[in-house]
């Protein structure tokens, strides 16, 4: 486990500037109400007849929508988020598969403990699961598929509040205490992977240190990059079974309408697996900013 915090802390310090889907800056020149809606739809296809280098036909769809507001009064401020992105690829002979899937709701409360503005007090509230059923695809055709993951299964709830230093426009680190909520409601799940609950339990509460650093800044005229690294450790479990998301994101704006972005992510969660979760996406679309 030491090994993988190691590889994180040097890629998110390797990392350089963004603004990730799941980052809430409130800007210090807000007064009021302001309120934001991104939605994007991406796309692929590929076809082969009697292509001499070979090749499978398939087709691919996904989408997302970011919507946020923030407010800010004097020292105190508050934004809200929901992330959410589905994607699906069917593939010649193999069927329809899932290629994205997240449902995303944040809240974060801030207030400045200072004229200085480094330092202020945070209260977040989030909440994260997944629309759709999600497979472990055996390797061989007479392997079956295990069903991991489905609505609400597993879903989690986090309730943190500490102390953010932000010393530039940039970057910034949290550190304080919260409760985590795992949740499991589809029992055909709990039979394939039981996220670390009790046997004969759907839900599990957990009280722990969280911890978190945020670097973004758009790195040209036209493309803006974000990272972000969060982490839990519960007060009953070894340091070692220590939760760890690494995200980094680029989104360059071709024009007004069509985007590519570059997504890295990393996760370590020993109640689902002992090894690193590795997810690499690269997309071409059109966005759409409806608010």
């Amino acid at each position: 486990m030491k090994k993988y915090l190691g590889l994180l802390f040097i890629l998110f310090m390797s990392a350089t500037q963004m603004q990730a889907q799941e980052t809430i800056v409130v800007p210090d020149t807000l007064s009021g109400w302001d309120y934001g809606w991104v939605a994007g739809l991406n796309g692929a296809q590929a076809s082969y007849s009697n292509w001499s280098q070979g090749g499978v036909n398939n087709i691919a769809v996904s989408g997302n929508s970011v919507l946020r507001s923030y407010y800010r009064d004097g020292k105190f401020s508050y934004g809200f988020l929901i992330n959410t992105r589905y994607g699906k690829t069917r593939i010649d002979g193999e069927g329809t598969r899932k290629t994205d899937d997240r449902f995303s709701i944040r809240n974060r409360f801030l207030y400045d403990l200072g004229t200085s503005g480094y330092f202020s007090l945070y209260g977040n509230l989030n909440f994260r699961t997944q629309f759709d059923r999600g497979f472990e695809y055996g390797e061989e055709a007479d392997d079956p598929d295990l069903l991991i993951s489905n609505f609400l299964s597993p879903a989690y709830i986090s309730e943190n509040v500490g102390l953010l230093y932000t010393p530039g426009d940039h970057f910034s680190f949290e550190s304080g205490l919260g409760f985590q909520q795992t949740i499991v409601t589809d029992e055909s799940v709990l039979e394939n992977n039981r996220y670390g609950l009790p046997e004969g339990d759907n839900f599990r509460n957990q009280a722990g240190i969280s911890l978190g650093a945020t670097y973004q800044q758009n790195i040209a005229s036209n493309i803006v990059m974000s990272s972000s690294a969060e982490s839990f450790t519960s007060l009953n479990q070894s340091i070692s079974s220590t939760d760890v998301f690494f995200s980094n994101e680029f989104i360059g704006n071709i024009n007004d309408f069509i985007n590519t972005s570059l997504r890295f992510e990393i996760a370590y969660d020993d109640d689902f697996s002992k090894e690193l979760q590795i997810r690499q996406s690269i997309t071409v679309g059109i966005s759409f900013i409806l608010i």
